[in-house]
Formats: C-alpha cells, sequence, structure tokens
C-alpha cells in the first residue's frame, strides 16, 4: 500500500474511518500505517534481520 503523498494516506485514511471515529483514532491509523511503510521499505532495502540473529541479540 505505497501511497504517493502523506496527502494521500490522510485523504485514503480518513475516507475509510467510520462515522464519529476519534482525532486519536485517526491519528492511531496513520501512525500504525506509516510503520507498516516503513517497515516495507526496510525490508525491500534489506535493513531486516532473521529470528535468529534477533534471538542471539536479546540473549534467548
Amino acid at each position: 500500500m505505497a501511497h504517493a503523498t502523506a496527502k494521500d494516506l490522510l485523504r485514503e485514511t480518513a475516507e475509510r474511518l467510520p462515522e464519529g471515529a476519534s482525532v486519536e483514532d485517526a491519528l492511531e491509523r496513520l501512525v500504525f500505517l506509516s510503520k507498516i511503510e516503513q517497515g516495507r521499505a526496510d525490508a525491500e532495502s534489506g535493513r531486516v534481520i532473521t529470528d535468529e540473529q534477533l534471538k542471539h541479540r536479546l540473549g534467548l
């Protein structure tokens, strides 16, 4: 779900919110979608680690 601009993401989010949604609901959704897009970008550029590497870092 790549968006051309932040404005596109704002519009789409506003259109999909249920009636009566609060500003906090909208902000929470925007942050959630932004984090997903950042994660996808990280994965596409190779900025990821394996489960095993994570376990090692956490000492598990």
